[in-house]
Formats: structure tokens, sequence, C-alpha cells
């Protein structure tokens, strides 16, 4: 017996896991960021799950590339789930242990799913969940009508809501919002946010977590429900045939005014769309393509360095909705070069687009052309 006893006593803790859910575009990538680039000392290892072929997200996220594990091509909740198993035990058994791990959910995943698979009995000893965060567009939460139960259920899941871009709405908006909550759930946690701007002590390692949430949320048996009152059409497990993926490659520039035109003009049945953009204004750096419903932000990012200059786009819509063809010949068209309407320069703390008389309005670190 004391024997065993020390063997316990010598394993290390349970690693906490915290996964981060919502719907698409809701601002999982840049919480992420947030916390890993927080001051807490800790060694963290990220996993990111990406619906499509080419995971965005996983070239989004900065301060510890080294540690970032792609999930791509399919949705952990369903279709990949053996690949989650696999590369959390590779990332547990790692010489390097982490002290913490952080998933980030695709935007069309159920945590349901995820978090049963940590709360396997095979992981007990080795991870334990501490937190489900959902992410939450206080622009966008009630676009997308046909796929709100899916946005109710990863919030119902969620032990934490984080009400993220606040910024761009009134407060009567927000009381919308909360009255709208209210009426659907009887205890949750909600936080306001601005560009995910949340306090790591309400974020990490506070064990709140309770399995039997799943429970009382969902009547869940190995991931799938069993309320005889559910259709069950609003959480199909695979996510494959409830939403169609497309993406974009191409080592030719494009133009950021063309990208711009192109990306305000997507069909509503595209929800998101984002990308890593190779740009002939601003050669030397990366642009980030951000597309929310009718919003399309477009950013400067650090240089390429040694990265390959290309441009990968994701977009993800209804299922049998996206025309591959007719998007691929909008994005290019978006190839060519402008160089009279743009100055960016990585030596200017503000890096500036201009039109030929010089009207300008900022936008997330650069200045967008106005025409007209």
């Amino acid at each position: 017996m004391d024997h065993i006893n020390q063997d316990l006593a010598a394993r290390p803790p349970p690693i906490p896991v915290t996964i981060l859910t919502g719907f698409l575009g809701a601002g999982k990538t840049t919480l992420l960021n947030r916390i890993l680039n927080g001051n807490h000392g800790l060694k963290v290892a990220v996993l990111v799950n990406d619906f499509g072929s080419i995971n965005i997200d996983t070239e989004l996220v900065v301060g510890v590339e080294s540690n970032v594990i792609s999930l791509a091509n399919g949705c952990i909740c369903c279709t990949i789930r053996d690949d989650l198993i696999a590369t959390v035990m590779e990332t547990i058994n790692h010489p390097e242990r982490p002290e913490y791990i952080l998933l980030e959910a695709s935007g069309v995943a159920e945590p349901s799913g995820i978090a049963v698979t940590f709360n396997n009995p095979g992981f007990c000893d080795r991870i334990r969940l501490d937190s489900i965060l959902c992410v939450v567009d206080a622009e966008q939460v009630f676009a997308a009508p046909e796929l709100m139960e899916l946005k109710i259920f990863q919030m119902a899941c969620a032990d934490m809501v984080i009400l993220n871009k606040v910024d761009l709405v009134n407060r009567d908006r927000i009381a919308k919002i909360k009255e709208w909550l209210d009426s659907r759930f009887h205890r949750y946690r909600l936080i306001e946010a601005s560009q995910a701007d949340v306090p790591l002590p309400v974020l990490l390692s506070v064990g709140r977590f309770d399995p039997a949430q799943l429970d009382a949320n969902r009547h869940l048996e190995e991931g799938r429900c069993t309320d005889p009152n559910c259709d069950h059409e609003h959480h199909n497990l695979d996510h494959a045939k409830a939403f169609s993926t497309w993406s974009y490659k191409t080592d030719q520039a494009l133009s950021l005014e063309a990208l711009r035109e192109a990306a305000s003009k997507l069909p509503a049945n595209i929800y998101r769309a984002k990308g890593v953009i190779y740009t002939s204004d601003a050669p030397e750096r990366r642009a980030v393509l951000q597309v929310v419903g009718r919003r399309v932000d477009i950013s400067l990012a650090d240089e390429w360095g040694e990265r390959a200059q290309r441009t990968q786009i994701v977009a993800i819509g209804a299922s049998g909705a996206i025309d591959k063809e007719a998007l691929r010949d909008k994005f290019d068209k978006c190839v060519g070069t402008r160089p009279e309407l743009i100055r960016c320069s990585p030596q200017l703390p503000e890096p500036e687009m201009l039109d030929g008389i010089g009207r300008r309005r900022r936008l997330n670190g650069c200045i967008e052309a106005t025409k007209g």
C-alpha cells in the first residue's frame, strides 16, 4: 500500500485544459492570443482546430508558435475526435510537459463532444477540464438565425460567456442580448469585453467546470443527445454535412483595395472568411483578412521573415451553398499592383493607405482608402 501511495505522490498533477468555443468569427483566436501573451508564466500548449483544410488560426497565433498544434480539415467534436485524443496524448507525454493546455475549437463545434473526450476515465489522472469559455460576437449574435440552436448549445455547455466586441454596439443592444440570454438560461456567467480583453485571473486555472453541467444542459451520453423531446437536427454530430468549406491559395500578390471589394460582396450564405494575405501593397508584411457577416477587416501584421510569401484564405458557409468556381474567379481578379493607392512601410508607426487625393480612414493598424 505504501508503494502505491508513493507512486501516486510521484505523479505530476493533472494538466488543466481550457476549451475556447463560440460561433464563427466571435473572437476566439484574439482571446487565445490575449491569454498566451499575458503575464502568467505558464508553459502552455495550444491545440487549434479549424474546420477547413487550411488552418488559418494557427497562422494568427503569436508568441508560442513552436507549441501550437494544428487540427485541421474536420471538426474535433465529431469527424476527427480520434485525432484529438492522439494529439492530447502526444502533448502530455512530450519531454517538455506543458503546465496548461488551451484548445481553440472550430466555430461550428459542439463543446459537449470535446468535453466528453477530456472527461474520459483514461485521462483523469493526466488532464482535467478546467473551463469551457464561449465567446459571443455582440454585433453578430442574432445573425444566421438558421444556426441559432448551435450558438445556444455552445453557450449552454460553457461555464462562462464572454460577450465580445461590445465596442461595436450600443448599450441598448447589449441590454437586448442580456434579456435574450435571461430568457434561455437560468444561470450563466457573463463578462463583457472589447477585443477579447478579459483579465487573466478570470480565465485561467480556477477549476470552475462541473462535468454534471453537460448532463444538465443536454441529456448527453458519450457525446450524443438522448433527450426524447429533441429533434437532434441542430446538433448534428457530422458537421461536414451541415457546412461547406472552401480554400484558396496563390503565390501571386493581391491588391488590398481589390481584396476589400471582393470580400465585401461575398454571398450571404458564407458565414465566415479569413486569411493571411500576400499583398502587392506591402509585400514585406503579412496582411490579415477577417470577414464576419457583412463586416470586413483587413490589417497589416508582422513581416514574412523566413515564411513563404503566399495568400491562404478559407471560407465557411451553408452546406452545398458555396460556388467554388465563382469564388476562385472573384479572388483571382484581386491579383495586381496598385502602388499609387497605398503607402505601407514597416518603419512607419502608423502605416497609411491613401487614395489619389489623400482621403483616408484608420482601420486596424492601417488606414483604409476611401474613394469618390
